[in-house]
């Protein structure tokens, strides 16, 4: 099994996540990326993660709107990168604008959704992300290697 990496910059969000995602049993670990640059380092096993394992996770569940690098900056940068490109990225926020979308889209992303406002359907939306991006899902060989 492999990490989660959740890129979320909200603690209320964050605390909402890592509640709902607790008892779920489909990754080792979730990452927990309050902006787009420590995304990026945890990553490229740069700044504060140079140490780290070897290993991508299984998915990225990113936010849009971030400090430092926003959401659509990472998602570039790891869809034009031929290891990082093959993760699942999931574009989690709260912007429903249409530019946002397409624009995702544009870059790569593997889904779009759109954070319920409802606690009960914030947990549930993120537990069938997880489920769906972790069990339901080939992966690709490359990720399963990596």
């Amino acid at each position: 099994m492999k990490p989660i990496l959740l890129v979320e910059d909200n603690p209320n969000d964050i605390e909402l996540a890592l509640g709902a995602l607790a008892a779920e049993t489909y990754a080792e670990d979730i990452i927990v990326a309050k902006d787009g640059q420590y995304a990026l380092d945890f990553l490229y096993r740069s700044g504060p993660h140079t140490a780290r394992e070897p290993g991508n996770p299984i998915l990225i569940m990113l936010d849009l709107k971030l400090p430092r690098v926003d959401g659509l900056e990472v998602l570039r940068r790891v869809k034009a990168d031929p290891v990082l490109k093959h993760i699942p990225v999931v574009m989690f926020t709260g912007s429903g604008e249409e530019s946002d979308l397409h624009t995702s889209y544009g870059l790569g992303v593997n889904a779009y959704v759109v954070k319920p406002v409802d606690f009960s359907d914030y947990a549930t939306a993120l537990k069938m992300i997880g489920r769906f991006w972790t069990q339901v899902n080939q992966a690709p060989p490359i990720l399963l290697l990596t």
